[in-house]
């Protein structure tokens, strides 16, 4: 099977036009579910599917699949599902999520003008706002299709404006009828870009993932005492802020600890706020939110007891109060057996070196991998750029991935 790097990157550069923004380096874009730019990008994907004979359909939440039944397979059997998605963050790269999409369209297309006779119909699929960029909710294509999200729940969701993804959807006619079942289909597969270096520290062309990180986020709480700043000695004070710098650094100090069994393990706090945030006033209070990740859940489960075993200390040597809210817990997903062979035996066939590694962050393959048996390759990322215009994988790594997705799809189609 040939892949046409040159089809491939004619279809990537396209769909980096919509919602091209202004980057002193690289190529950028923001593409939002429900914007002007999701609605070309959308349009043109669905020409390209039609181009090559692919029937199509959008579901509810506005999921786009393309259906290719090869002449002579049992067009009833459970089809093997590629692709990705087509929104991206603000101010993303082209390569993160178009890549999958555009490699999936490739790698029917190789299928299809190769010698292969597939016994199980194909399918090119793009999610609905996997980045999570419109209305803070990542993958929620992906959860609707697996039935973890109700899709008029998904319909419901409002961005901060007020609309709804139902509105944004009607808008820009993308709008479907019906659903999608993840769980009808015999194999998933996923090509997207690494987001790292290992690849390209070890000189090789694909990434075999064999499990995803998992995602708990807590809400932290720390409450002390306003006073005046300059009028309150040091030695009275209870400052929620100090106490949250302590906690900080002990959570660094468990995740690098956990991350000597685990290069997995990391904890970070991102967000958070203080009040009442004035600079002659002794912080009162101090929220904050944490990611912890893993691909064990019982080292995830650890981090967030050295956190709670933290705040109980600073209790007792700060006087403070403290709350911590466990308010989302993604277990990790272990990949299965039959996808990674598949990927790893394509690549072998394809003449291009893997490497095994798991991938430390979130993608549409966690979902779909609980209902049927998931795959997800990476390319190689050049510099580990990513959600930035930096973002970089050359076309060569790019067809030869897409390569390799097409020999693993075309492997599990013939079972």
């Amino acid at each position: 099977m040939d892949v046409d790097q040159d089809r491939l990157r004619c279809d990537i550069e396209a769909n980096a036009e919509f919602g091209a923004i202004d980057s002193e380096t690289g190529l950028g874009r923001t593409v939002l579910t429900g914007s002007e730019a999701d609605r070309r990008a959308r349009e043109r994907f669905v020409d390209r599917l039609v181009d090559a004979g692919l029937e199509v359909r959008v579901d509810a939440v506005g999921n786009i699949v393309g259906r290719w039944v090869p002449s002579g397979c049992d067009r009833n059997a459970d089809p093997v599902a590629l692709g990705s998605h087509l929104d991206s963050v603000p101010r993303g790269g082209i390569f993160d999520g178009p890549l999958g999409t555009y490699g999936a369209l490739e790698a029917v297309r190789a299928v299809q003008e190769s010698a292969a006779t597939p016994s199980r119909p194909l399918e090119v699929v793009c999610f609905t706002e996997e980045e999570g960029g419109r209305f803070g909710v990542g993958t929620l294509g992906s959860s609707v299709v697996v039935g973890e999200r109700d899709p008029n729940d998904a319909l419901a969701l409002a961005d901060g404006d007020g609309t709804t993804l139902r509105e944004h959807l009607e808008r820009i006619g993308f709008n479907g009828e019906g659903s999608i079942d993840a769980s009808t289909w015999d194999a998933w597969l996923e090509l997207h870009i690494e987001q790292g270096e290992r690849l390209t520290d070890a000189g090789a062309g694909v990434g075999v993932v064999e499990s995803i990180t998992g995602i708990t986020n807590c809400e932290v709480e720390i409450e002390g005492e306003a006073d005046h700043a300059g009028s309150t000695p040091m030695y009275e004070r209870r400052d929620a802020l100090a106490a949250a710098s302590e906690f900080v650094l002990d959570l660094e100090r468990a995740a690098e600890e956990l991350a000597t069994v685990s290069s997995a393990a990391v904890g970070t706090a991102g967000s958070g706020g203080i009040e009442p945030n004035a600079r002659n006033i002794v912080p009162e209070r101090v929220r904050f939110q944490l990611d912890l990740r893993d691909v064990a859940h019982e080292r995830m489960d650890r981090l967030v007891e050295d956190c709670r075993r933290s705040l109980a200390r600073l209790e007792r040597t700060r006087e403070v109060d403290t709350t911590i809210d466990r308010y989302r817990d993604t277990p990790p997903t272990p990949l299965a057996d039959r996808g990674i062979d598949a990927i790893v035996d394509a690549a072998r066939a394809r003449d291009v070196d893997s490497v095994r590694l798991h991938s430390a962050a979130m993608h549409d393959t966690a979902n779909v991998a609980r209902v049927t048996d998931g795959g997800l390759l990476f390319a190689p990322s050049e510099d580990g750029a990513s959600h930035s215009p930096k973002e970089w994988t050359d076309w060569e790594d790019c067809a030869a991935a897409t390569g390799v997705l097409a020999e693993a799809a075309r492997s599990l189609a013939a079972r």
